[in-house]
């Protein structure tokens, strides 16, 4: 039996998620909060496997409430549960350390499942979520480095960029490796990769 402690400031939310989890028998709702501040020694005291939690919340907001809840719980895990999928969301909300980030426009099914994968260790996270923290947008990249990762497209290596923009080969590798941390990418294939699909999409 998995034991849920669901945190959210409206009190429908609660309803229906409590409503929702009473459908199967292998998760059991044993507290309620409405706000961070409620959560943390709820989460302290009963030790929850899950603590499905809002974002976006008065006072406390989801990412402050994870990091509270793991001081106070380890063994809980967090997963998110929330209408946007902003990067500049996701990000600090996996920075923190959640579990799971999930849209609430996620079937009953996907938020039951989602509980389990996180009560088993793995991380979930939302392919909306996913594609905007993998792809914040033209606005996010310099016009610098929008140049540099056409390039990288096109297969020129880091001296023809550098000779290109008439800039050093130094000063591109700075770039590539601000644009491989903005694009939450491990090393140039995966850039390279990258920046085909978005020529392809533009």
């Amino acid at each position: 039996m998995l034991r849920i402690v669901l945190v959210d400031d409206h009190a429908v939310v609660r309803q229906g998620l409590a409503a929702l989890l009473g459908t199967t028998a292998e998760v059991q709702v044993v507290g309620e909060a409405a706000s961070g501040e409620e959560a943390v020694p709820l989460c302290r005291s009963l030790k929850p496997d899950v603590a499905l939690v809002d974002l976006i919340m008065p006072g406390m907001d989801g990412v402050a409430t994870t990091q509270a809840i793991k001081a106070a719980s380890p063994a809980t895990r967090v997963l998110l549960l929330t209408s946007y999928a902003e990067g500049d969301l996701v990000q600090p909300a996996l920075s923190a350390g959640v579990d799971g980030y999930l849209l609430k426009t996620a079937s009953a099914d996907g938020v039951i499942q989602a509980i389990r994968s996180v009560a088993r260790g793995q991380q979930v996270l939302d392919p909306v979520a996913l594609q905007a923290l993998r792809d914040p947008g033209p606005d996010a990249l310099s016009a610098r480095e929008q140049e540099v990762l056409h390039l990288v497209a096109e297969g020129l290596t880091n001296a023809d960029i550098a000779s290109r923009l008439a800039i050093t080969v130094r000063t591109v590798k700075a770039h590539i490796s601000n644009l491989l941390q903005k694009l939450s990418l491990s090393d140039r294939t995966q850039l390279a990769i990258y920046a085909l699909q978005r020529r392809g999409r533009s």
